[in-house]
Parts: C-alpha cells; sequence; structure tokens
C-alpha cells in the first residue's frame, strides 16, 4: 500500500460537500459522522480533514495541530456519545483498519467508533 491519496474516495467527497453526512462533530482539522451502516447503537466515523491515506501516513506527516485535534475530537465524540468510561460511559471500540490486510475499504485515515452494547472479542479467527 502506497501513500498515493485517492481524492475521489467517498470520504473526500463527503469533506468537499459532493456527499451528505450526519455529521456529529466538526473542528477546523477533523470531521465526524454517523455511519451508514452501522455495527452498533453508537457507531460513528471520525476522519482528518487532510488528505491521510492511514494513520502511519498521517502519523508520518500531518503537522501537529492536526495531530492534536483528531486526538481531541475522538475524545469529544466518545465524550458526546456517553461510551467514554471517564464520562460514565460503559466504554467503546476503536477500529482503524490499514491496508488489504486490514480490510481497508476507503483509502482515507477514519476510526470506527463503536458503542452502546457488548461488541465482543477483538478477532474472530479463523481456523
Amino acid at each position: 500500500m502506497t501513500y498515493d491519496y485517492d481524492d475521489q474516495n467517498i470520504f473526500a467527497k463527503i469533506l468537499r460537500g459532493e456527499i451528505p453526512c450526519s455529521k456529529v462533530y466538526e473542528t477546523d482539522h477533523s470531521l465526524a459522522f454517523s455511519d451508514i451502516a452501522p455495527k452498533a447503537p453508537h457507531h460513528v466515523l471520525v476522519i482528518p480533514k487532510g488528505s491521510y491515506v492511514c494513520y502511519d501516513h498521517f502519523a508520518h506527516s500531518a503537522s501537529d495541530a492536526e495531530i492534536v485535534d483528531y486526538t481531541r475530537a475522538i475524545g469529544e465524540v466518545c465524550a458526546q456519545l456517553g461510551v467514554a468510561p471517564g464520562d460514565g460511559g460503559a466504554g467503546y471500540r476503536m477500529i482503524a483498519n490499514t491496508g488489504s490486510d486490514g480490510v481497508q475499504e476507503v483509502p482515507h485515515l477514519h476510526v470506527h467508533i463503536l458503542g452502546g452494547r457488548n461488541i465482543g472479542p477483538m478477532v474472530m479467527m479463523r481456523t
């Protein structure tokens, strides 16, 4: 997987306003919106507004301001959803898929925040 960013991916189109989303939270550098096919009572995607393919690309190339903003946006979304244990929530799962082995479907960094019920085991093992 390369860090060649495809500006026609669905999240780039959402950021440009070409495709609507159900916005949950927005900052100068980040956008959070509800997943269109939720896998839990709370299922929100958090994306940076910059052109980053995956987390290691973001970690190597993003500005300090982008990294801080994105990290805090994730925390704020968890608080708003009521899933953050520090705010009385029962917890959540945060997932970032990367590359073909990670089954990344959209080549734009995003984390899934899932909560509102027990999410189950971390990985289902194949035999």
